[in-house]
């Protein structure tokens, strides 16, 4: 079972998660006032810091791909997180993005509506690497971000048609990552807001102790 978490914001911080057994370490590049954003330098020097230790996904809510572009040569991650608004990066868009971006995976993000879905991921499964499952929230841009979870019996009916690995997201905490594993069956989990120990101000950290306790419930669910 994979575990992805974001979002790190110092390379201090991601080498201590990648210690707990993560497999996908999550960096959020952006100057939009997405949660947990850094700059594309430390994002750089995040990445760099796990090289090694863990895989490095980087998000994009972006849709030009000139951008995207820009955005990966200047991070370097492993994997290319595609998770703006639904659609804006078709799937002609994700294979020209392959051609430039060589060696770099490609995550495309598919809101869990309705039975809709099913279809939005069978047309992604042939351009991208991963799909990750998550819960569109109309407050956040983006697809995720959103701390809810979503109709779990049309995640299982992807992860069942498609034929490329799926991570499940939305709304998964220590509290409900294996009941989640138990009824989807992914390739792998991801959490963001509910592994997040808030700051005075505003903002957040990493909160250890949840990301521990996330890992082993999750690897326990998937070894039943």
């Amino acid at each position: 079972m994979i575990v992805q978490i974001y979002t790190m914001q110092t390379p201090d911080e991601a080498r201590a998660v990648a210690g707990l057994g993560v497999n996908h370490v999550g960096i959020t590049p952006s100057a939009l006032g997405l949660p947990g954003e850094v700059d594309l330098p430390t994002a750089r020097a995040i990445a760099g810091a796990v090289r090694g230790m863990a895989t490095t996904v980087a998000l994009s809510v972006d849709e030009d791909p000139d951008a995207i572009e820009a955005m990966v040569r200047a991070v370097e991650p492993d994997i290319l997180h595609l998770c703006g608004e639904f659609g804006t990066v078709p799937p002609p868009a994700i294979r020209a993005l392959r051609e430039r971006l060589p060696g770099v995976e490609i995550m495309q993000a598919i809101p869990v509506g309705g039975t809709e879905s099913i279809g939005d991921a069978l047309a992604y499964q042939d351009v991208a690497d991963y799909l990750i499952l998550d819960t569109k929230d109309a407050a956040v841009t983006g697809v995720g971000a959103s701390g809810q979870t979503h109709d779990w019996s049309i995640s299982r009916a992807i992860v069942e048609a498609v034929r490329i690995p799926v991570i499940l997201a939305g709304g998964l905490g220590p509290e409900n990552v294996a009941d989640a594993i138990r009824a989807v069956r992914p390739w792998g989990v991801d959490s963001l807001t509910h592994t997040n120990a808030p700051l005075p101000g505003g903002g957040f950290r990493k909160d250890l102790e949840r990301i521990g306790a996330f890992v082993r419930a999750a690897r326990e669910a998937a070894g039943a």
